[in-house]
């Protein structure tokens, strides 16, 4: 299981070219459904698991609350 608390990866929007337009939108769904399982796999943790990755509930519940897209 990947440990991700803060899924900020960056995709680069700032080239206006026409064929990165559908590399970008790729690369979005790709980050946002590879925060959705993230998260999933977070809320599955049990409070030993939890502290034995150093995340806190409250970190937790604060990450659980995001939307995908954040």
């Amino acid at each position: 299981m990947e440990r991700t608390l803060s899924s900020d990866l960056l995709v680069d929007t700032s080239s206006k070219s026409a064929t990165s337009l559908p590399l970008n939108i790729l690369a979005t769904l790709l980050l946002w459904q590879r925060r959705i399982v993230s998260r999933r796999q977070l809320a599955r943790l049990d409070p030993r698991l939890l502290a034995d990755a150093g995340i806190s509930e409250s970190q937790r519940y604060a990450e659980l609350s995001k939307p995908f897209w954040r």
